[in-house]
């Protein structure tokens, strides 16, 4: 059979071209202004569509479908969209709360989990057709009082783990048997959990706090030993410096035996022996920063900043843990995004309502985008890591 006659074909059996195209080089920006996504393409720097009505995306987050067909969009307004991305149209679209702060999508990509601030919890929904499956309430204490749920991670065996930010609670949420959820709760883990990371094997659970100095950390494999506090001085310290605005640890940077994650309130980012889970150094950067993410070999972080700082991106060699190269791409950096391989980066900028490519060895820029307010930038390989 000719090559024509098999693309005929295909043409035939899916009723549409966007069908027989590969999606593993692309991915989404959002732009929070406009309530819209532009959807783009990592092998040529060019975007490829957009999907609007997508509601509040003031603090939108993006997971994939395990084949990476779509992208289901996380809105403030507690809005879940799920997004064709080939033929960028929604396919289904649901109000699932007042108040959402994300979310994440199950090892088996059937399920997908939203945490809400109001009212305080945790829904699950068939990742197909975004029916209800769960309804779980962050309640805790004796009034039963409902809790803002943050830090929501998809984990190994068919779990969701996520923090309680007013209950100073971890609880495990396990899916294996959708009609059944089982939920195992970590009472007492510190004051405030205000984001939380997983370890990419999906054991260690860390919830940074926002309350106390320290973190909490969760070995998933060995719920029985319980929360232990690491890092005692992390955090604001007796100073209690201002925050501008709260780091992501999702962020997080790994290279060989070490992490870097955002330090509260400090124009530091912090170096984190993972074998040992202590302190290993601090690294003096331009302002307090946001983001701390690593270039897929591990061999360089990036780093972005809280205002009045966040028209610079420094870049930080792991092997000499020195600052290498400071960037101004413009006003308002709020997300960094690397291609899979790493050999380029896209920033968001906000401010000047672009975004921008660089080549993460030469530091040039490669290509600008025009965008409405950009943020969050999400490419599709995402959907093969756990906890993103």
């Amino acid at each position: 059979m000719s090559r024509i006659a098999i693309c005929l074909l295909l043409l035939a059996l899916t009723g549409s071209p966007a069908a027989a195209r590969g999606t593993g080089d692309l991915g989404l920006f959002i732009e929070r202004a406009s309530s819209s996504a532009q959807i783009i393409e990592t092998s040529t720097n060019t975007s490829i569509g957009r999907v609007s009505e997508l509601g509040d995306l003031s603090h939108a987050s993006v997971v994939y479908s395990r084949d990476t067909r779509y992208a289901y969009v996380f809105g403030r307004d507690g809005g879940l969209s799920k997004i064709d991305i080939l033929n960028a149209e929604i396919s289904a679209r649901i109000l699932q709360s007042g108040n959402s702060i994300g979310g994440a999508i199950s090892q088996d990509g059937r399920l997908v989990a939203v945490s809400n601030y109001e009212p305080g919890g945790v829904k699950v929904f068939d990742a197909d057709t975004l029916a209800l499956i769960a309804d779980i309430p962050a309640t805790f204490g004796d009034n039963r009082q409902r809790s803002k749920v943050i830090g929501l991670v998809d984990a190994p065996e068919h779990k969701f783990v996520f923090s309680l930010w007013d209950g100073d609670e971890i609880w495990v949420l396990d899916m294996s048997n959708p009609s059944s959820p089982q939920i195992e709760k970590f009472r007492d883990i510190g004051r405030n959990p205000y984001d939380a990371l997983i370890t990419s094997d999906g054991r260690y659970y860390l919830a940074g706090l926002f309350g106390e100095d320290g973190m909490a950390m969760l070995d998933l494999w060995n719920l029985e030993s319980g929360v232990t506090r690491i890092l005692p001085n992390y955090g604001k310290g007796e100073q209690k410096l201002p925050v501008y605005k709260m780091p992501h640890l999702e962020g997080w940077a790994v290279a060989g035996d070490f992490a870097f994650v955002p330090a509260v309130g400090h124009h530091e980012v912090l170096v984190i022996n993972m074998r040992n889970w202590k302190e290993a150094g601090r690294i003096k950067v331009h302002g307090q920063p946001i983001f701390v993410m690593a270039r897929p070999d591990g061999r360089q972080v990036w780093v972005n900043f809280a205002l009045p700082d966040n028209d610079t991106i420094q870049v930080i060699d792991t092997q000499t843990l020195a600052v290498i190269r400071k960037l101004k791409p413009g006003k308002g950096v709020l997300h960094m995004e690397f291609e899979p391989r790493g050999e380029e980066v896209w920033l968001s900028v906000r401010d000047e309502n672009r975004v921008e490519v660089y080549d993460t060895r030469t530091f040039e820029r490669k290509t600008s985008l025009p965008a409405t307010k950009p943020s969050g930038i999400f490419f599709t390989a995402r959907a093969h890591r756990i906890g993103l």
